[in-house]
């Protein structure tokens, strides 16, 4: 009988995503992939430093026991085939239980999250994002100069989203975004009562809650809504999620205070907005990665070529 990943959350990263690649990279946008190539070979025996999803990967696959793995994550890259051996290595020196990978030596790797049946993907490409989340499949463009996590909490994993476009729709957003604050703020007392549509992230949170409930380890998963929301918009949101039967360790409804220092307050391993003004504010204290989906993102340029090692 063939193996599933039928029952487990699984988790499918570029190897630039988890590891710090970024010297290599800057060698393959040169153009020169022979030159690349041999770099990858070359450090085929040193280890490659944690990159920005690397705590959030190791607590992730924590909740995994001897009698059940309940965590898989999948390496989804477009490296190289031979490169992607370094990938390999650099997780078994770090003790990370990652046994699968596909390496599309340069094509787009997003279709293969279908026979995955990923519940995340996490890439610093923003193309391939954009394909994932047309595709159904939560995923986000890791910022690879954001800070990295703290190492404070080692037995809870620490995940933030923003509200609109990220675990509810936009349908909100394009009210304020068309007719302005004031008109936002009708709108949603209007609607407190009416539950939000979902958004592209409501899927991982649903899936996080299922693993926290099945959890037998010392792991344990910490959850925040962090959004530019205030009072009176604050109340479809709360009530959006009990809709949802889903519940929150924290709320801030930060009516526009930067979002940065607060998420530096709170550690998490992961923050997702979809506005780049904010994924870019929160980088320079956390792990942080934007969703590009919904009205803000409308328009906005695929994003230049990167090896996504």
């Amino acid at each position: 009988m063939p193996q599933t990943l039928d029952g487990k959350l699984v988790v499918a990263i570029s190897s630039r995503a988890l590891f710090d690649f970024e010297d290599e990279n800057r060698v393959f946008e040169t153009g020169e992939a022979q030159t690349y190539m041999r770099l990858q070979l070359d450090r085929l025996q040193t280890p490659a430093r944690p990159g920005v999803t690397f705590s959030l990967v190791s607590k992730l696959l924590s909740f995994n026991t001897p009698d059940r793995q309940r965590v898989e994550v999948v390496i989804l890259s477009r490296n190289d085939p031979v490169s992607g051996l370094r990938v390999f290595r650099s997780a078994k020196h770090y003790g990370l239980d990652i046994t699968r990978g596909t390496f599309t030596g340069g094509e787009t790797p997003w279709r293969y999250l279908r026979p995955l049946r990923a519940n995340l993907f996490l890439s610093t490409h923003l193309s391939d994002v954009r394909a994932a989340l047309a595709a159904g499949v939560p995923a986000a463009q890791v910022y690879p100069h954001a800070a990295h996590a703290s190492d404070a909490h080692p037995h809870e994993v620490r995940i933030a989203f923003d509200g609109d476009a990220v675990l509810f729709s936009d349908e909100a957003e394009r009210v304020f975004q068309a007719q302005g604050l004031d008109a936002f703020h009708r709108h949603e007392e209007a609607h407190a009562a009416t539950p939000l549509p979902d958004g592209p992230f409501k899927p991982l949170l649903v899936a996080l809650q299922a693993l926290q409930q099945s959890a037998s380890t010392d792991m344990r998963l910490r959850t925040a809504l962090v959004t530019a929301r205030s009072a009176p918009a604050h109340e479809r949101a709360i009530g959006t999620l009990m809709n949802w039967q889903i519940q929150v360790d924290e709320a801030m409804f930060l009516g526009g205070l930067d979002k940065g220092e607060f998420l530096r307050e709170f550690e998490p391993d992961f923050f997702f907005d979809d506005q780049t003004g904010h994924t870019e504010s929160a980088a320079r204290h956390v792990p942080a990665g934007h969703v590009a989906a919904g009205v803000t993102n409308q328009g906005m340029a695929a994003g230049s070529n990167t090896a996504d090692v």
